[in-house]
């Protein structure tokens, strides 16, 4: 064999292995770059939907749980608290719930699935604050026997009734938002998902 033919196929060699190794390199450069364009955990779970137990709230009782970093407040509505809603609607901004602050199946009197279990977002439709739950019908801070319970913003005197809907003539513009829910179960809801997510 000649020289010239031994270059040649040394040449060749060579480029293929440069081809091969820069090809490696590259795809091992391009794999942690775009899987870097993907949510970290910590921010999936920030967006994660969350399963509440609503067996052990008491009539007439709240709890809060947390999703998305924000306060969900659950109220578990008595009798007497459900014929509330339709006294106070003369005195409400928006009885009807016309602007979509809540997915289509809660757009009710109770804004809610069932009627019993009040699920909203403890922020306040004005500045964000977290209302205080004031489920003493006629307080007299709060508007005597016009007040059948409600949420209570410390923050610049909004209100809202046991459906989160908000009164005429306070700051906050809007009812407070009713997340997206499903009941899982009788007991069991998941907050953040529906039926059609």
């Amino acid at each position: 064999m000649s020289n010239g033919v031994i270059n040649k196929s040394r040449r060749n060699l060579l480029i293929g292995l440069t081809s091969t190794v820069g090809a490696v390199g590259t795809v091992g450069v391009a794999v942690p770059f775009v899987g870097s364009w993907n949510p970290s955990a910590k921010a999936k779970a920030a967006g994660a939907s969350v399963k509440i137990n609503i067996s052990k709230i008491e009539p007439g009782q709240m709890i809060t749980e947390e999703w998305r970093g924000k306060p969900v407040y659950i109220v578990r509505r008595t009798q007497a608290a459900l014929e509330g809603l339709t006294k106070v609607e003369p005195l409400l901004r928006d009885p009807q719930s016309e602007t979509p602050q809540q997915p289509a199946y809660a757009k009710n009197q109770a804004r809610a699935i069932k009627p019993e279990f009040a699920i909203l977002l403890g922020v306040c439709t004005h500045l964000g604050c977290a209302p205080l739950f004031r489920p003493d019908v006629g307080a007299a801070d709060l508007g005597g026997e016009k007040w059948q319970g409600g949420f209570f913003c410390p923050c610049h005197g909004s209100k809202y009734d046991l459906a989160g809907r908000v009164f005429l003539g306070v700051p906050a513009p809007l009812n407070l938002e009713v997340p997206k829910h499903m009941y899982v179960s009788e007991n069991i809801i998941i907050v953040g998902e529906d039926q059609g997510a």
